[in-house]
C-alpha cells in the first residue's frame, strides 16, 4: 500500500468526483443558507439544505453576474452544476452554473424579491420623483427604431404638440443586450443634456419579454437620471419596475405621449385667453393714461404758460439780487476784518521799530546780539530805518567792568 500525503490523497479524490459523468451536470433542489457575497470578487459562497443535509457551495463571479435576481437565505432554488472537491480544505462542495428560484414562477420571484429590496433603499419613493415640464421642447424618446411604439409615440406627438422635437435613441427593448442598452441610452441622453423629458417603453409583450425593463441596472440609471422620464410600457396587466421608479408611469407608448404634451387646442385656449387679458390690459391703461392727460391738457401750466414763464423769471430776478446783495454784504464784512488785521501787522512790523531810532547790526548776514560776536577790525552791517552802512569795528567795549 502506497504512503501518501494529504495533497495526494484530496487530489486522488478531486479526480475521482471530476471523472465522474454523473458529478459533472447535477440539477438540485434546495434551499439557500449561510448566503455570502463577495463584493471584491464577485462570487457567491452559501449553503445548500433540504430538511436533513446540507452541502456547501459556491457561485463563480462570471456564472454569478448572469443571475436575474438576488439570493437570500431561505429562497428555494433550482441550481444546476457540478460536485468537486476544494483541495485545500478536503471539502467537498457544489459548484453552482446557473441558479434561479422556484414556487410562484421564476420571473415573479425574482421581480418581488428585487422589487422589495429596492423600495426598501427609497428607489420608488414619490419624494424623489420630479415634476414633468409642461412646455418640453426637445422630447427624449428610448425604444426600439422599428417597432410601434415610436410610431404612436411620433403620431401622438405630431398631432398634439407639433412643436415639440423627437429626440430619438434607438436601443433593443428585449434579448440578452436588451438591459444594458437601455441603461446606457438613459445615461447617454441625461449626460448630453439633450432633452428636457424623456419617454422609455415599448409595446406589449410577456413577462420574459419585458424582463429587461425590471433590470436593476436600469432601475438605478433611472433613479440617478437628473432628467425627468416617464415609463411608457405598454399592453400588460403587470407593471414594470421601471414604472415604479420612473418620474410618471403611463399605461402605453401612446398615453406616455400624451403625458408629456399638451393638447394643441388647449394650447390655443390657453393662447387666446391671455392675449384676450393683455388687450384688457392694454384697453385699460391707456384709458387712464388718457384721463392723466386730459387733467395735463387742463391745467393751468398748459391753458396760461406764458404766466407761468412770468411767475418763474421774477423768482429768478428776486433769487439773483439777493445773491448780489448778500455777497456785498460778504466782501464789505471781510474786508473791514482785512484792515483791522493789516494796521495790527504795521503795528508790529520791524520796521516801526527801526522808525523809532532803533537799527540791527548783523555780520555776515547774521544778526550780532552780544558785544563778543565781533572783533576789533570786523566789517558788519547797520541796518537803519531807511537804509543801511557797512562799518568797520575799531574798538570793542562790554558793559561787564
Amino acid at each position: 500500500m502506497p504512503l501518501l500525503t494529504v495533497s495526494g490523497l484530496n487530489t486522488y479524490v478531486k479526480s475521482v468526483l471530476d471523472g465522474d459523468e454523473n458529478l459533472g451536470n447535477v440539477m438540485m433542489s434546495a434551499e439557500i443558507s449561510d448566503y455570502k457575497n463577495h463584493y471584491q470578487s464577485g462570487h457567491r459562497y452559501m449553503t445548500l439544505k433540504d430538511e436533513d443535509n446540507s452541502i456547501k457551495a459556491v457561485m463563480f463571479s462570471k456564472y454569478a453576474s448572469r443571475l436575474g435576481f438576488v439570493p437570500e437565505n431561505g429562497v428555494q432554488v433550482i441550481v444546476r452544476g457540478s460536485v468537486s472537491l476544494y483541495t485545500k480544505t478536503g471539502q467537498y462542495q457544489f459548484y453552482i452554473e446557473d441558479m434561479r428560484p422556484v414556487g410562484a414562477g421564476e420571473l415573479r420571484t425574482a421581480f418581488d424579491m428585487l422589487k422589495a429590496r429596492l423600495e426598501k433603499e427609497g428607489i420608488f419613493s414619490p419624494e424623489h420623483k420630479k415634476p414633468l415640464p409642461e412646455y418640453p421642447k426637445r422630447i427624449g424618446v428610448i425604444t426600439s427604431d422599428t417597432g410601434a411604439a415610436i410610431k404612436d409615440i411620433s403620431a401622438t406627438l405630431a398631432r398634439r404638440y407639433p412643436i415639440g422635437e423627437i429626440i430619438l435613441c434607438p436601443v433593443y427593448v428585449q434579448g440578452v443586450n436588451a438591459a444594458a442598452a437601455l441603461t446606457a441610452a438613459v445615461e447617454r441622453i441625461d449626460n448630453m443634456k439633450c432633452a428636457d423629458v424623456i419617454i422609455i417603453g415599448r409595446g406589449g409583450g410577456t413577462s420574459e419579454d419585458l424582463s429587461a425593463f425590471n433590470d436593476e441596472r436600469l432601475i438605478r440609471a433611472i433613479y440617478a437620471c437628473e432628467t425627468p422620464i416617464v415609463s411608457g410600457v405598454g399592453h400588460q396587466t403587470d407593471t414594470t419596475l421601471c414604472d415604479f421608479v420612473a418620474d410618471a408611469a403611463a399605461a402605453t407608448p401612446t398615453a406616455a405621449a400624451e403625458l408629456v404634451s399638451p393638447e394643441e387646442s388647449e394650447m390655443s385656449d390657453e393662447i387666446k385667453y391671455y392675449y384676450e387679458k393683455i388687450i384688457t390690459v392694454f384697453k385699460r391703461n391707456i384709458i387712464l393714461q388718457r384721463e392723466k392727460l386730459d387733467v395735463l391738457v387742463k391745467s393751468r401750466v398748459m391753458r396760461y404758460p406764458q404766466e407761468l414763464i412770468s411767475e418763474r423769471r421774477k423768482r429768478l430776478e428776486a433769487l439773483i439780487a439777493h445773491i448780489k446783495s448778500s455777497y456785498k454784504f460778504f466782501l464789505s464784512d471781510k474786508q473791514k476784518e482785512f484792515s483791522a488785521l493789516a494796521a495790527k501787522l504795521d503795528t508790529l512790523s520791524p520796521l516801526k521799530v527801526l522808525a523809532r531810532g532803533y537799527s540791527v547790526a548783523s555780520k555776515n548776514d547774521k544778526i550780532i546780539n552780544s558785544v563778543y560776536q565781533v572783533a576789533r577790525g570786523d566789517i558788519i552791517n547797520i541796518k537803519f530805518y531807511d537804509g543801511s552802512a557797512d562799518c568797520t569795528v575799531t574798538e570793542r567795549k562790554s558793559n561787564n567792568v
